[in-house]
């Protein structure tokens, strides 16, 4: 599952990623926004791919995890969004760094948006979703596997 789990939030990425980036280099769009757009559409992807693949509840009502999704989906918002922006503006006022990378400080928001988006995969999305969504589903498998 865990397996599963990964290749549903790689995916997710690839979405959130082309869109991010392809709103704020070819549409011009504020870094912060882009990131949001991204992680908003990369989310959508998630939720559907894990529904419907990765964690595969049969006795879940849909109802019931749309809104559980909308709830974790918040704070994996705030923290993409947050942590993107938090570490983009630390760094870009670190004179060393102003000094090597000068004119490519416009794209150090995706170097933030790297490590910001493993850790919330890591930290936050794949435990919150399999405990808080899916935990039933997993125990009625366990007993039914166990007898």
């Amino acid at each position: 599952m865990f397996l599963r789990a990964q290749l549903s939030s790689q995916l997710a990425t690839i979405i959130d990623f082309i869109i991010t980036i392809g709103l704020a280099k070819l549409f011009s769009v504020y870094y912060v926004y882009a990131t949001f757009a991204g992680s908003f559409f990369g989310g959508i992807v998630n939720c559907i791919v894990n529904y419907k693949w990765t964690f595969r509840p049969e006795n879940c009502k849909k109802i019931n995890i749309v809104i559980k999704y909308i709830l974790v989906w918040c704070g994996s918002l705030f923290l993409n969004v947050g942590g993107t922006f938090l570490i983009t503006e630390a760094i870009t006022k670190v004179i060393y760094i102003q000094n090597i990378f000068g004119h490519y400080l416009d794209n150090l928001f995706i170097f933030s948006k790297i490590l910001v988006s493993l850790a919330v995969a890591f930290f936050w999305d794949y435990k919150i979703q399999r405990i808080f969504f899916y935990i039933k589903h997993e125990k009625k498998i366990f007993f039914k596997s166990r007898k």
